[in-house]
């Protein structure tokens, strides 16, 4: 089903006041309900070669596996739904292609990217990410990163090395502990949420989340919440009055209906008959 009526999404994008060129990439489709975003590391136009690779081969990939399959079907393992399993298969795709695009070509040697999306299906929303891209919720007045960061300053806050607000102060933001395009094998971590008319998503590399506080993206959100595009160019305007020390993407989802997938005839006689 077309969900252009259930999910309104915008985006904003901006090299920010320190970089010549901007490594992020994002990709929508209102249609489907995908929203990808990368953010590349690498050298020279490395970066924006490997997010670039990342969103589009995503992008492509998913609209082609999906409209082979319902993202809710569970699949032959008994355990994942179709949308989990080809989420972790176009990711690994995706890295693979980084891969061999380094290989055979010496100035992309070493290029990698993080990486978030967002597939929503039948009132859910399966969640994927590698690295410090985020993924936001807010749901009424909660406001809260369903994400977790695949980073260095991470994992001293687990082992309660850092506080959070030391690790807002740390110049070590930028040390990912896994990414796309730097090993074989990624690990790719996949959730499914619930999802409820009224949730507003959002979407962000580390050039956001660096600058912008928490509390100022919950106010940002909670006082524009009805004009999307503009809470969107807000955020980026905050990042960049801030400092603006890296490139800044943002995609923002707002769930205007309840989007359950539609059931086939006999499914539907079937469950009249219980």
């Amino acid at each position: 089903m077309s969900l252009r009526k259930a999910l309104k999404i915008v985006s904003a994008t901006d090299v920010g006041r320190l970089r010549d060129h901007n490594e992020d990439t994002i990709g929508v489709d209102a249609e489907l309900g995908l929203a990808v975003l990368a953010d590349g590391m690498g050298g020279y136009s490395a970066g924006e070669v490997a997010s670039g690779i990342a969103v589009a081969m995503l992008m492509t990939d998913l609209k082609a596996a999906l409209a082979q399959k319902d993202p809710q079907r569970t699949t032959r393992n008994g355990h994942d739904p179709a949308g989990v399993t080809v989420l972790r298969e176009g990711i690994a795709r995706a890295n693979a292609s980084i891969l061999l695009a380094a290989a055979g070509q010496s100035q992309y040697s070493g290029m990698g990217t993080t990486l978030v999306t967002a597939l929503f299906h039948d009132d859910r929303v399966v969640v994927g990410h590698v690295g410090d891209s985020r993924l936001y919720r807010l749901r009424g007045d909660a406001f809260e990163q369903i994400t977790r960061d695949h980073s260095l300053l991470q994992e001293q806050i687990d082992r309660g090395l850092l506080t959070r607000e030391q690790a807002r102060r740390s110049q070590n933001k930028n040390l990912v502990t896994r990414a796309l395009g730097i090993d074989p094998g990624v690990a790719a971590e996949i959730h499914v949420h619930g999802v409820l008319a009224g949730d507003i998503y959002l979407m962000c590399s580390d050039g956001l989340s660096d600058m912008v506080s928490d509390e100022e993206m919950h106010l940002a959100l909670s006082s524009l919440r009805d004009r999307l595009q503009l809470a969107a160019d807000h955020l980026v305007r905050i990042a960049n009055d801030q400092g603006g020390r890296d490139n800044i993407s943002v995609i923002l989802v707002r769930v205007l209906q309840p989007f359950p997938a539609s059931a086939g005839f006999f499914a539907k006689i079937k469950s009249w008959m219980k």
